[in-house]
C-alpha cells in the first residue's frame, strides 16, 4: 500500500506573490475549493495523508504560511506575523487564486488563522472545518495543573538562541522535531514515513523562523489570555464543524466546550485513535469527516 504521504498524481506546487510576501502554495484536483492551513511544526505537506484521499473530489489548496515551508522567508525575526496577518494573506491568496468563496480547513496555528480569515474577511469563507481548535477561551487553562510544563516551546522559541540550537544540524533539528510528532501523536508511528521530510523541510535556511515568528507575534495576546484577559472575539457565524482528537495532550480535548462562546453553528465530534494531529494519525476518519461536511 502507497505511504500517506505519497505525491498524488496531479499535485501542483506555485508560488504566488499575495500583500509584501510569496507565498508556496501545492494543489491537486478539481471541484469545490478548500483552503488547508497548517500548523506548526508543519507545512503544506501535512495535508498529504487527506489529498491522497480526497483529490478526486475537491480542489485542495494548501499554501505554506508565510516564512514557513517555500514560503518568502523575513530577512530578520519579526514579531508581527500573528493570525491577523496570516489572514489577511489568505484573503489576498484568495483573490489571486479566484475561486470566490472557499471552505477552510484549519489546523493549530492554521486554526487561528482559520478563524481570524472568517472574522475578517467573511464574504470568502464559505464553511469551516476544524482538527482541534484553540479558542481565546482556553485563557488561564493554559498553566493550570502543570500544563505550563506542556508549552514551554512557546517561550523558547521565542529566543534568539532557539534558531541557531535547533537549527545547528540535523541531528539537534531531528531531536527536537521528533519530541513533538512523537509526544503529541497518540498514534506514535505516524510520521514515521515522512519523518526525513519534515527534517528536510525545517533544515532549509530560514524554515525555522516562520513558526519562531508565529510564537513571538503572539506572545502579547498569550499572556494576557493567561493572565485572565482574553482578547475579545466576534462570533463566526459560518457553519462550522470540529472533530478533537481525544488524546491531544497540548490542545485538550475537554476544550471543546468553550467552542460555543465563539462559533453560532458548531457541531463537535471526537476522535478517539488520535492526538494532536488527527488528519494524520486516524485519515481515513478525517476524510470522511471532511467529505460529509464539505460534500
Amino acid at each position: 500500500m502507497p505511504s500517506d504521504f505519497a505525491l498524488p498524481p496531479g499535485l501542483r506546487h506555485r508560488h504566488i506573490a499575495v500583500r509584501d510576501t510569496t507565498l508556496h502554495v501545492a494543489e491537486v484536483g478539481s471541484g469545490m475549493p478548500i483552503l488547508l492551513l497548517h500548523g506548526w511544526p508543519e507545512f503544506w505537506a501535512t495535508w498529504l495523508p487527506l489529498m491522497n484521499r480526497l483529490h478526486g473530489d475537491f480542489h485542495l489548496i494548501a499554501p505554506d504560511l508565510r516564512g514557513f515551508g517555500d514560503s518568502a522567508k523575513a530577512a530578520t525575526p519579526r514579531s508581527d506575523a500573528g493570525a491577523n496577518t496570516h489572514a489577511d494573506d489568505m484573503a489576498s491568496l484568495i483573490a489571486a487564486l479566484d475561486t470566490g468563496p472557499v471552505g477552510v480547513v484549519g489546523h493549530d496555528v492554521g486554526a487561528y488563522v482559520a478563524q481570524a480569515l472568517a472574522r475578517r474577511h467573511p464574504q470568502l469563507v464559505d464553511r469551516l472545518l476544524f482538527f482541534n481548535c484553540p479558542t481565546a477561551s482556553v485563557g488561564t487553562r493554559w498553566v493550570r495543573e502543570g500544563h505550563v510544563n506542556e508549552i514551554w516551546y512557546q517561550s523558547f522559541q521565542q529566543l534568539g538562541l532557539a534558531e541557531l540550537m535547533v537549527g545547528q544540524n540535523r541531528e539537534a533539528c531531528a531531536l527536537y522535531f521528533g519530541h513533538f510528532l512523537g509526544h503529541w501523536c497518540h498514534r506514535k508511528d505516524a510520521f514515521a514515513p515522512a519523518f526525513d521530510l519534515w527534517i528536510d523541510n525545517f533544515m532549509k535556511p530560514g524554515n525555522l523562523r516562520g513558526g519562531f515568528d508565529w510564537y513571538r507575534s503572539q506572545n502579547a495576546a498569550r499572556l494576557a489570555a493567561m493572565d485572565g484577559h482574553p482578547t475579545p472575539s466576534v462570533r463566526i457565524r459560518q457553519p462550522t464543524r470540529v472533530h478533537w482528537g481525544r488524546h491531544d495532550p497540548i490542545l485538550k480535548s475537554e476544550w471543546a466546550a468553550f467552542l460555543p462562546e465563539h462559533f453560532d453553528e458548531v457541531e463537535t465530534t471526537f476522535c478517539e485513535t488520535a492526538g494532536h494531529f488527527v488528519h494524520v494519525e486516524a485519515p481515513d476518519e478525517a476524510a470522511q469527516v471532511f467529505s460529509e461536511f464539505f460534500g
